[in-house]
């Protein structure tokens, strides 16, 4: 049997304020152009599949429209879909007895029975072909009893020691399945959440899942009876621990400017013969994004440069220049004119004892994250660097409780907005 690993798909989500829709369409009219290829039996999607717990009307009709074209259109058997940390865990369920029509398995939210995280694949004549252990995004709340008084650092100890648990309980549970049918087949097991060790990329818009970086997962979590772990959240492509079988697939578009130049993929998994084939396959880049950093010399030959080659790149420009560049805006403006290119965000970077100032005066709320704007308060404020550790920690749990919230506030919500 084969399978198809992706993630991270954020449908909805805008750079600096540009819409993305085009992009998303393109990539997943390829997706369903590429399992009908490949005959692909069974789409692993780990989670973010939207990029806000309360997705917009033309993200819903991408994802459902979507999913209907697998069902009807290809050799597909299988659609599982787990949530992330971005998605609404009530609003992926709403619909799952419907699309389980099709064929489509979703597991949003965790339940009081592990078995429910079980999936088992069947051919058409109902023998078992796999076992799937869709571990949606497990939240705080998910795994771990809240104590007063309890340290950050004993927070984080059980955090693990939840998440832990929970693969241990799962898989088992999908050992059990395979064992009463008495059945060879591949057990796969799906997460999102940050492993030690992960590779993220400045601007990504990757959260911190937890308080504090030792609750990041290490590989030993992971029961070894898995045949192959699908993960989410991370977005750039990369295996955990340099082990082959567990994957991150990494997101299908570029998320920021920072993911520019990265070739994306998505995972094409198959056993056969008792072995496991993995072979990573290129994603097409449907918008070019570039940042181009330098003096305005630098800037300008290289926009110069784009124009006369006809590109229709989305920019962003730094100035790193150690000199004051006057119009900055208007000369970038100039060097674009008459041509396909979008400068989405200009940064000045002037010199070092100026940064701050000009930030500043070039940030806006749409380009800081929330703990961006919280250090800003902790800057203003002169919070000595002994009580900022501490602030921090709160901070983010707060902000972190926050997003709980709105997650179940979306469940009370209708489905098309």
């Amino acid at each position: 049997m084969n399978f198809l690993h992706t993630s991270d798909w954020h449908l909805g989500h805008t750079l600096y304020g540009r819409s993305r829709y085009s992009e998303f369409s393109a990539f997943l009219d390829w997706l369903v152009e590429l399992i009908e290829l490949e005959r692909v039996e069974a789409l692993l999607v780990a989670g973010d599949l939207f990029d806000t717990t309360m997705p917009g009307n033309r993200a819903q009709e991408l994802y459902y429209g979507f999913l209907h074209r697998v069902a009807r259109s290809t050799h597909c058997r299988h659609v599982v879909i787990t949530s992330g940390n971005h998605d609404s865990p009530s609003f992926l369920d709403a619909p799952k007895a419907l699309l389980r029509a099709l064929d489509v398995h979703v597991v949003g939210s965790v339940s009081d029975y592990v078995s429910d995280e079980v999936i088992a694949l069947r051919d058409r004549q109902g023998k078992l072909e796999a076992v799937i252990c869709a571990v949606p995004h497990l939240r705080d709340r998910d795994i771990r009893s809240v104590v007063a008084g309890e340290s950050m650092d004993d927070k984080s100890r059980k955090l693990v020691e939840g998440v832990e648990l929970h693969y241990r309980d799962v898989c088992q549970a999908g050992e059990l399945l395979r064992q009463q049918e008495g059945a060879s087949v591949p057990m796969i097991a799906m997460g999102h959440l940050f492993t030690a060790g992960g590779t993220t990329i400045d601007g990504d818009g990757v959260r911190e899942l937890y308080i504090g970086s030792l609750a990041r997962m290490s590989r030993s979590i992971f029961p070894t009876g898995i045949d192959y772990l699908a993960l989410g959240h991370l977005h750039v492509p990369q295996r955990v621990g340099g082990e082959e079988q567990l994957r991150y697939s990494g997101s299908p578009l570029p998320m920021g400017f920072g993911e520019a130049g990265q070739q994306k993929q998505v995972l094409f998994v198959e056993f056969a013969d008792g072995e496991r084939r993995i072979r990573e396959i290129a994603v097409p880049l449907f918008q070019p994004l570039e940042r181009i950093s330098g003096d305005v010399e630098a800037i300008t030959s290289r926009m110069l440069q784009l124009k006369a080659e006809g590109s229709r790149a989305w920019l962003e420009i730094e100035y790193t220049g150690t000199e004051l560049p006057g119009d900055l805006v208007g000369l970038i403006e100039d060097a674009v004119k008459g041509s396909l290119l979008e400068v989405r965000r200009v940064k000045n970077r002037r010199t070092a004892n100026l940064v701050m100032q000009q930030l500043a005066a070039h940030e806006s709320l749409d380009e800081l994250g929330e703990l961006d704007v919280f250090e800003r308060c902790l800057n203003a404020g002169k919070v000595p660097d002994g009580q900022r550790h501490s602030l921090v920690q709160a901070y983010q749990e707060i902000v972190l409780s926050l997003h709980d919230d709105d997650e179940q506030l979306s469940a009370t919500t209708p489905l098309q907005r």
